[in-house]
């Protein structure tokens, strides 16, 4: 068992979109041609060709309101990462009307939706109804990293660091990890610690976070949250990888309920 309290990561940040055609800065055939592309590697309309990069697996795109993320389509789950948060959303694929797809988070919400056009649109809780961002090119994949006991350790000490003084009190938290999981449940320890953040910040969020008196990480087949007599247990798959661990907003349903 691995168990600490320390300092922290950073604030959440749940908020841009991707835009259209007319925002990605091309002109006449250039901008036909590089829309074409985008669109159909976005909706997978057709195999990539030679040169992967121009379907842009990995890119990067940057909000009318400045803000920059990471949205990955390279790997088996659709990947979205802001440059201002340290959670990384794992996103499920539905085919949506006049054949847009829309990205799902863990709780069944709306978050990206790719439009015929070419274009993305993201959902947050400021924006519901979307915000616009242009493509400001490629970008690097999302990986979890390699991680040994000792850096497990500290990403725990900091979670409990960060989640205890949004609460003002101290939050505990321990994980049971095998060398195989350590690095996704690091990361785990950090997204809840990020939710326990984003929930001290709403009305009322504080009163709410007195039933969590400490965090437990386990292993397990499916990721999970459950709040059982004042601990909050989050279960990992790490066969999984990022998807195998519940996000934030699932983290916080279950302290909400």
């Amino acid at each position: 068992m691995i168990d600490t309290c320390l300092e922290p990561v950073r604030k959440p940040a749940l908020a841009v979109a991707v835009a259209a055609a007319a925002l990605l800065g091309f002109t006449g055939q250039a901008w036909a041609g590089g829309a074409e592309i985008l669109r159909e590697g976005l909706l997978g309309l057709r195999p990539p060709p030679a040169d992967r990069s121009q379907t842009l697996p990995t890119a990067r795109y940057v909000s009318q309101e400045g803000e920059t993320f990471v949205f990955d389509r390279s790997q088996p789950r659709a990947l979205l990462k802001f440059d201002d948060s340290p959670e990384v959303w794992a996103l499920k694929p539905q085919m949506a009307p006049r054949g847009d797809v829309i990205y799902l988070n863990d709780l069944g919400e709306p978050v990206l939706r790719a439009t015929r056009l070419g274009g993305l649109t993201l959902f947050t809780d400021d924006r519901p109804g979307g915000t616009a961002a242009a493509l400001a090119g490629g970008g690097p994949p999302i990986r979890l990293p390699s991680m040994g006991p000792q850096q497990l350790l500290e990403r725990l000490a900091q979670a409990s660091a960060r989640a205890s003084r949004a609460a003002r009190r101290l939050i505990p938290f321990d994980a049971d990890a095998s060398p195989g999981s350590f690095a996704l449940m690091a990361d785990a320890a950090t997204v809840t610690a990020e939710a326990v953040v984003r929930l001290a910040g709403r009305d009322g969020g504080k009163a709410m976070l007195g039933k969590v008196s400490k965090v437990r990480l386990v292993e397990g087949h499916r990721p999970g949250a459950e709040l059982q007599q004042g601990v909050m247990q989050i279960t990992i798959a790490p066969a999984d990888g990022l998807a195998g661990r519940p996000s934030s907003e699932r983290i916080m349903s279950v302290v909400t309920r």
